[in-house]
This record gives C-alpha cells, structure tokens and sequence, in this order.
C-alpha cells in the first residue's frame, strides 16, 4: 500500500513529501534530512534569487545522494493601482515606525518576476534537480516541454477538481491536491478564493476519481492517522508542511515554533494582509487589524513587497504581533522533534494501524 506508483517515480521508501516552505524554514539541513530518512526533501525556493537556489542545491548535494526538489512560484499577472499603494503605506507606516524601520519602496514587475522565474528555471535544468514542482499556476508548454526533455519529475498544486484536471492535462506527472487546512499560501490559480477552500477529505476522492495521475494530499496532515485516512481515499502519499515546520532541523524562527506548539484548531486564520495572497497562519494583531482592509490591498507579489521590512524587523524582534506564524489546522498536534523522530513515529503509527 505504501509502494506505489508514486514512490517508485520519486525513488522514496516512504509516501512523505516535505511541503517547500518559502521563506528560509527549508534549511539544506531539513531538506537533506527528510530524503535521508525515506521521504522527499523539498526546497522552498518562491523567494530566492536563482545564484541562492544554486547555492542550496549544491548543499544539500553534499549532505544526500538521495533525491530532492525545488518548487516554484509561477508569476501571475498582477495589478496594482495608486490607490491601492497609498491605501496599503497609510497603514504599514505606523507599524514601520513602531517597529524603527524604514522602507525603501521596491515594487515588483511582472517583466522582473518572470524574468527571475525563467532565471530560476534554468538552475534546476543545470543543477540537474531530479524534482521541481510548481505553486500559484502552470508554466508554459514550452516550459515544461524543456523540463520534460531533461528528465524532471514535474508536481503541480490543486485546490479544487478543476485545478488538477488542468495540471494532468498539461503532462506533469503529479498533483498535490491542498485542503483547506493547509497552513501557509493558497495554491489557487483558476477559482476565486471562497470557491477553493474544499476540506482535504472531500478534496481527495473527487480529485483520484477525475486524474489518472498520482495525487498527494496535503493540508493538516501531521501523523500516521492523516496519512493512512489519505490513502485510504485514494492519495499516493503526503506532503506535510507545519509538521517539518516545527522540526529541530526547520530555518523557522524559535518563537513562530513556539507559537505553533501552544496553539489550537481554532487560532489560525486566513489573511491577505501579509502578501496580498490568500494564506493560512495564527491569528495575531497584524492579521485582526488589516482584516477590515483586506479588499483594497494590492496583490501578490506587491503587497508582499510592501510588508517585507516589517515581517523581517519583527522576526528579529522577536515581536509576534507583525510576524507572518504560517500554520495549518492541526497546531495541536505538532512535537518539536528532529526529521528523523518524525518519520520514524509516522511510521511506527502506519505499521500498527496496518497491523490492527
């Protein structure tokens, strides 16, 4: 039940896949770590320029023989008006003052965010990373007929049915289908924000019955009992993101750790104020004073843009007010463990559950 098609496509003992965190909480140490232990190490690489990419792929080379991925960002075309600018400054400009901050206005392009994606695309064609999967769309047919062409394993992310019909139709080889429970970024490219948000459970056997592809199932899942009630719908296999999040190994800061171990089911909330993206985190001021503002805030990648000096002043503040604490639904059942207790425990819970 475990061997599949799916494990055997990505050279894994285990049905595990690491979820690619953005944002520095995929160290090379992490990565490296889930594929040593029979998963699927994957870097978060939405942010990263294309020579840090090279740099962390070259690492965790060093630290695995073992495969791994990389997953992207697939630009999206934005707007952004002036009023939306203004809007979104009058109020990130009391909290840069509070938190002693200054912010140089840098707002993204379209020309320079796909210029960066197609950068980014030709490391992992160069690297020769054997796994690349993608977020927030599709890439071109030319794209991923030139990955194709140099052996790449290629995953896309669903949030509804739609979403994974579209993502097998343009030959990838793989579909994580995202429940609403996922924490961090909505995976959301065809349906509005509210018609995407379908549990993992319902998610799963609605997609398996429509794609011929593998799907992984992803979203609250942090134990033996997700992952089992997942393949018993249908899924291949996992990806799971908080419970790595909250790793020995993870990049993540101490206190969003911490925030996460001492939360419950009901403290995450889903906010756009933080990147003008749909996203799953616990609750804190930030996200409760901008919900009434949420509409007419620009649009990933700007909004992102907009708030990054005040995500960053609060980290190393350690001030959990400004901080972005992604997080899925299940934070009560997050340890603080090293990868290799996590995937051992999982385990030892699957082989009792098969045994019972």
């Amino acid at each position: 039940m475990l061997q599949n098609e799916m494990t055997e496509l990505l050279h894994i003992q285990y049905p595990i896949i690491q979820a690619p965190m953005a944002g520095g909480v995929t160290t090379s140490t992490l990565v490296a770590e889930v594929s040593n232990n029979g998963g699927l190490g994957m870097i978060g690489a939405g942010y990263m320029s294309p020579v840090q990419m090279r740099e962390q792929i070259r690492e965790i080379r060093e630290l695995t023989s073992n495969f791994f991925g990389v997953n992207l960002f697939v630009p999206e075309e934005f707007d952004m008006t002036e009023n939306e600018i203004n809007t979104a400054e009058q109020l990130l400009q009391p909290i840069r003052e509070q938190l002693h901050v200054e912010d140089k206005l840098d707002i993204p392009t379209f020309s320079k965010v796909t210029e960066t994606f197609h950068e980014q695309m030709k490391v992992v064609i160069e690297e020769e990373v054997p796994v690349c999967s993608f977020t927030f769309g599709i890439p071109s047919k030319e794209m991923i007929k030139e990955l194709k062409e140099h052996n790449i394993i290629l995953v896309g992310t669903a949030t509804t049915v739609k979403e994974a019909i579209e993502i097998e139709k343009c030959g990838m080889d793989i579909v994580v289908v995202q429940g609403s429970e996922a924490g961090g970024h909505r995976g959301t490219f065809l349906a509005g924000e509210k018609e995407s948000l379908i549990g993992l459970m319902s998610l799963i056997p609605q997609v398996v019955d429509q794609v011929k592809i593998p799907v992984i199932a992803a979203g609250g899942i942090m134990d033996g009992r997700g992952l089992m009630a997942s393949i018993c719908l249908g899924a291949m296999g996992v990806q799971m993101g908080t419970a790595f999040l909250t790793c020995e190994e993870s990049g993540a800061n101490k206190l969003h750790i911490k925030e996460i171990l001492h939360a419950t089911e009901d403290q995450t909330a889903l906010t756009r104020a933080f990147s003008g993206k749909w996203a799953r985190g616990i609750n804190n001021k930030f996200i409760t004073e901008m919900k009434q503002h949420e509409g007419s805030l620009p649009d990933f990648p700007v909004q992102n843009s907009l708030t990054k000096t005040i995500r960053k002043a609060s980290f190393s503040q350690n001030n959990r007010d400004y901080m972005s604490l992604w997080s899925g639904q299940s934070p009560r059942l997050a340890k603080r463990q090293t990868v290799k207790s996590l995937i051992h425990n999982l385990m030892t819970e699957v082989d009792k559950f098969n045994k019972d």
